[in-house]
């Protein structure tokens, strides 16, 4: 199922994903992601970065809230990966749509 967006929620999303990106240690996060190219661990990330569980937890969940990211928990471990969609949608094409 597809859901198309109004304009104004477009917009709306692209200002929740750049307030998502402007901290270093979720620019950190995402960087990582982009590099490893598969579903990993949050404990792998936060290793990877050097980032602390209780960070990485806040970190995580404001990407997840931006749609930057995918999450799924399997037993005890939470996996996330790159929203591949979210960033051609709200970061690629922002340029274009201005």
């Amino acid at each position: 199922m597809i859901i198309e967006l109004s304009d104004k929620q477009v917009k709306e999303m692209q200002v929740k994903v750049f307030k998502a990106l402007s901290d270093p240690v979720r620019l950190a996060i995402v960087r990582y992601l982009k590099k490893v190219d598969r579903e990993v661990t949050c404990g792998e990330v936060g290793a990877a970065i050097n980032m602390s569980k209780s960070a990485g937890s806040y970190h995580f969940r404001l990407l997840r809230e931006a749609g930057l990211t995918k999450t799924r928990k399997e037993s005890r471990e939470k996996y996330v990966s790159l929203n591949t969609e979210a960033f051609k949608l709200y970061v690629t094409d922002f340029f274009e749509n201005l």
